[in-house]
Formats: C-alpha cells, structure tokens, sequence
C-alpha cells in the first residue's frame, strides 16, 4: 500500500518524538562538545604509540595551539551572542513577531564568522615570517596550511548551533557522531600507515571541506540570504564584550602555553606540557553545553524562575556524575600517564592534576544568567578581575620555585575569583539567589571532597604510580 505525503510526515514526526524523549538540546550539544576532546584523545594515543618523535608531535600539538588561540574568542563571542538574539533582538523581532520561517539571524552571523576568519588570515599572513615559535624565527609549523585550516574551520562551527536554535536535538548528535569519526580516520590513518605528520594536517583540511559542504546545505534550508549591517551593529554591540571577555577569561590555558614555549625551546616540552594542560574533558564539555544551551532561555523575564530551576537540576546531575569520575582520574592521573601514552609524558599527569581541579568554578553558571540577559559587560569586569590576579599570582608562583605547575595553579586561583565575582553579582544586582541555581549542598560537600583528595595526591600520601 502507498503511503500518503500526510502519512509520511506523521511517521517522521513520530520517530523525532521518540529521539527527543531521550535527548533534547542540552544533551544534544553536550554529547556534541564532548566528542571533539574524546576524538583528540585517541589521536594523541595512536600518536604516541606511533613511528613519530615527540618533537614531531609537539610540532602538531603546536599547529593547533596557534589555531586555537588566534580563533577561540571571537567564536565563541559571536556564537554565544548570535543565541539570545535569535527571535529576540531589535532588528528583526522587535515585538516578537517571525517575520520568516528563514532565519536572517543566521545568516548575518556566518558573515561575521567569514570576515573575523578573513581578518585573522590576513593578520596571520603579514606577520608569518616575523613570528617565532620555540625561539625560532618564522618556525612555525606548516604555517601555510595553518593560516588556511584557520580560515576555513571557524565558521563551520556554526553548525551544531544551527540545529540547536531549529530544535534538531538528534542532528546535533548525528553531525558530531558523523564527522567526528571522519576526523579520526583522516587524520591516524596516514600515521598508521608510517606517513609523515603533515598527511594528518592534510586530514584535517579534508574534513573541514566536508564541513562547509554541510554548513552550505543547512544555510540554504535555514536562513535568509540577506546581509543587514543593521543587524550587523547589534550584533557586534553585544559580541564586542563577549569577545574580549572570552579572550581574558579563556586564556589561561593559552597564555601558559606562550609562557612554555617561551621558556623552552624544545618542542617536546611543549608536547609535554600540552599533554597535560588539558582539563577533563567530559567536565569541560557538559559544562559548556549545557550553558550554551541555556542561554536561549534566560533571554526573556517570563521564564527566569523556570529557567533558574532547570539549571539548577542540571548542574546537580552533573555534580553527581562529574565530581566522582574527576576524583577518580585524580587518582589514577599518574599511573595512566605513563601507560596511555607512553613513559616521557608521566611529568604531564603533575600539570593535569592542577586542570582537573577546574570542575570546582566551572559546575556553576552565573555567567549563563548574565549573558542570557545581554548583560555582557559584566562578565567582561569579571575577566579582568581574573586576569588582575591571574598573571601576578603567576609571577610569585614561579619566583617561588612552583615552575609550570605553580602557573597553572595560578590560572584555577584566578579564574575561581572571577566566577565568585559574577555569583555576587547576580546576588546582589540582580537579586538572584545562589541557592535558587546552585544545588549548595551537593556542591559544597563535592568541592570538599576533591579538595581534600588533590591535597593528599599533591603530597604523595596517596599515590598510585
């Protein structure tokens, strides 16, 4: 028997009710961010397991430091500000009206994706024979196909938010699943086949191209091809904050990296240090999803008391599932160093111990509240507060002999007074309760014990080597 068209959508809308009973946006993104980390992990082990020295390897450890840092944030300002704009901003729903089944939001926010990538590529370009790495002038490695993977992969990151703002929960999922495996193969294959590690760099370009082709396919159904400088404006009022706070508060890591590789000229140190300088990555990534997943919710005042509780609930299920498995790689960090990659990275595990401890800030979100609400310019006050305490707490770290580590541990120092920052702020101006989106118990007696286990792992009372 011929289904009708009628009989044909009521089957598929079946099947996404079905997908969304177990995943909705916040699941969806998070399970997303934590693919790329989990992808990058087995990459390093095939790495570290493979015919490549350490040198080379920090040789692409460094390839995708400098892309990191030359892109990270203005992504991330223009992405988090595009989310509460969507459907609620001056230029096209000035009185919540949908003019259009497209999104022009979109659009406008891929344009300015292509021309911070266009800038930062010319930028790259003009100083490329003038820029040194490991004290090595114009060393920087592949630094042709650098400067264009960095123009061709930031704007594709719009994409799992395309699907995001459109409530296509399970395609999130599915792109990531997708891709990311793509990635994989691209990018081991040629090592495992004793290739040089410039064909993994070749992966990474392929896979990107894939991605564009993606992200073209998703504009075209979703968004309405028109430019409105406008729009444009409004954006960029609210990114602007974004963008520097991003650079601020986000630079730690990146700006112990530069501290490394200026301190070392080895590139293999450089590979050590970033073999550790990684948080956990599932911390790292449910965290992030689930704030920019909320941030479309806390955009409007008729439902901040349900978006206050729902955050609330999650951060909470997070804690129960986060703390215990971060104490546990806590306790095991200097026995699978050693044995996951291989023996010259077990100095790693010292400066991922100091990382996994970032759980402790990170599970709380006033920063969602405030940017869900456009109020950019305090987490903009709050990045500076973080950096006034972050690079001099460094200086003494290192004048008192705690080198590297002491840096890092700086970096937690600071960015912890930061977030204290925004939690009074939300208090006190906005007269929002910590207790009304922070489960205080939970977190409290998690906070005490993780505390508690790194002081004992730092003093080796407890060591499993």
């Amino acid at each position: 028997m011929v289904k009708t068209s009628c009989q044909v959508k009521n089957l598929r809308n079946q099947k996404g009710l079905k997908r969304l009973k177990f995943m909705d946006n916040i699941s969806g993104l998070q399970l997303f961010q934590l693919m790329k980390p989990v992808i990058f992990l087995v990459i390093s082990i095939v790495f570290t397991k493979s015919h490549l020295t350490r040198g080379e390897i920090g040789s692409f450890e460094m390839f995708m430091f400098i892309a990191g840092f030359l892109t990270f944030f203005w992504v991330t300002g223009i992405i988090q500000s595009l989310l509460p704009l969507y459907h609620r901003n001056k230029t096209y729903r000035q009185f919540g009206e949908n003019h259009t089944t497209k999104s022009p939001e979109i659009f406008n926010a891929f344009i300015l994706l292509c021309f911070f990538s266009l800038v930062t590529f010319a930028f790259g370009h003009s100083i490329k024979n003038n820029f040194s790495v490991f004290h090595v002038s114009g060393n920087v490695p592949y630094i042709n196909l650098l400067l264009l993977y960095i123009m061709l992969s930031s704007p594709v990151c719009l994409i799992e938010y395309i699907y995001l703002l459109n409530n296509r929960a399970y395609r999130i999922f599915q792109y990531g699943l997708y891709t990311f495996l793509a990635q994989l193969v691209l990018v081991i294959t040629p090592i495992i086949f004793g290739k040089d590690i410039i064909w993994s760099v070749y992966g990474l370009l392929a896979i990107t191209g894939i991605r564009w082709i993606w992200l073209i396919i998703l504009l075209r159904r979703y968004t309405e091809m028109k430019i409105s400088p406008q729009f444009l404006k409004e954006h960029l009022y609210l990114a602007a904050p974004l963008i520097i706070t991003t650079l601020i508060s986000g630079s730690g890591q990146y700006t112990d990296g530069i501290i490394v590789s200026a301190v070392y000229r080895d590139p293999g140190q450089f590979a050590w240090f970033r073999y550790g300088a990684k948080e956990f990555p599932l911390v790292l990534m449910l965290a992030n999803g689930l704030s920019n997943a909320m941030l479309p919710e806390f955009s409007t005042r008729m439902l901040m008391k349900e978006s206050l509780t729902k955050i609330k609930v999650k951060s909470k299920k997070l804690m129960h599932l986060l703390f215990p498995v971060t104490m546990l790689i806590m306790l095991f960090a200097r026995w699978f160093y050693p044995r996951l990659f291989n023996p010259d990275f077990e100095r790693s595990a010292d400066v991922f111990l100091v990382y996994s401890a970032m759980i402790i800030p990170r599970l709380v979100f006033p920063q969602t509240i405030l940017v869900g609400r456009k109020k950019t310019m305090v987490t903009f006050i709050a990045a500076l507060i973080e950096l006034a305490v972050n690079i001099p707490l460094s200086l003494l770290m290192i004048k008192w002999g705690y080198n590297i580590v002491g840096v890092v541990l700086a970096t937690f120092i600071g960015y912890t007074v930061g977030k204290m920052f925004l939690i009074g702020y939300v208090w006190i101006k906005m007269k929002i309760k910590p207790i009304e989106y922070i489960p205080l118990k939970v977190y409290a007696f998690y906070t005490f014990l993780l505390t508690v286990l790194f002081i004992l792992i730092d003093h080796r009372i407890i060591d499993i080597h």
